[in-house]
């Protein structure tokens, strides 16, 4: 079953990050359901050659498991504070990532508002990729943890693929190369998206 289901992501970044949506991530008894994901790809060698990636420039130490299998836990410190929890994709030995932007806390609210105290709502508990991180307590010490496996600390299940038009999509936040490649996508009907910002550092135009 574990295998099945990271086969349904080893394919390229953005049909895997569509996949991710409505998918539930858990932590314990805290679980997240996933309304808003970035797909990320890798180095020029590989299909998917991606600037604005982690993996772009080849492998290191840090990324080294975005080139490995898909459904692997890929876990970074943003601004040397703030948790990203990335889900990899594609086949293994070719980079590719989903970054898990926001969700919905569907299980275990108590133990996410107890990580997340100055959150003003329940909607706010996981919205952002660093608040996501802080609720379901996930650290760099999780990073490489397989998402499939049933005694996993931290488990990924894939709901049911949701069709085109229950899916936006638009460029993604924060990143000043590659500033308007559409892999960013989200379920509008949540209130748990985050904002988009563009990042100060991106060209107004790029080309296509």
């Amino acid at each position: 079953m574990a295998a099945v289901c990271a086969e349904e992501l080893a394919v390229e970044p953005p049909v895997a990050a569509r996949r991710l949506l409505g998918a539930t991530l858990w932590s314990g008894a805290v679980g997240v359901r996933i309304v808003e994901v970035e797909a990320y790809g890798g180095d020029p060698a590989g299909p998917w050659p991606d600037p604005a990636s982690h993996s772009g420039r080849g492998p290191t130490k840090r990324n080294a498991v975005m080139f490995g299998p898909a459904g692997m836990l890929y876990v970074y410190l943003s601004y040397g504070m703030h948790t990203c929890i990335n889900v990899t994709s594609g086949p293994d030995g070719i980079a590719s990532a989903a970054l898990i932007r926001s969700g919905e806390v569907v299980a275990g609210l108590d133990e996410a508002r107890a990580r997340r105290p100055t959150a003003r709502t329940d909607v706010d508990l996981a919205k952002g990729p660093g608040n996501l991180g802080s609720a379901l307590g996930i650290t760099l010490s999780d990073y490489g943890t397989p998402l499939f496996e049933p005694d996993s600390p931290i488990r990924l299940e894939l709901g049911d693929a949701l069709a085109a038009k229950e899916i936006a999509s638009g460029p993604r936040v924060g990143v000043s190369t590659a500033a308007d490649l559409p892999w960013r996508f989200w379920l509008p009907s949540s209130p748990a998206v985050s904002t988009y910002r563009r990042s100060p550092r991106a060209p107004r135009a790029e080309a296509s």
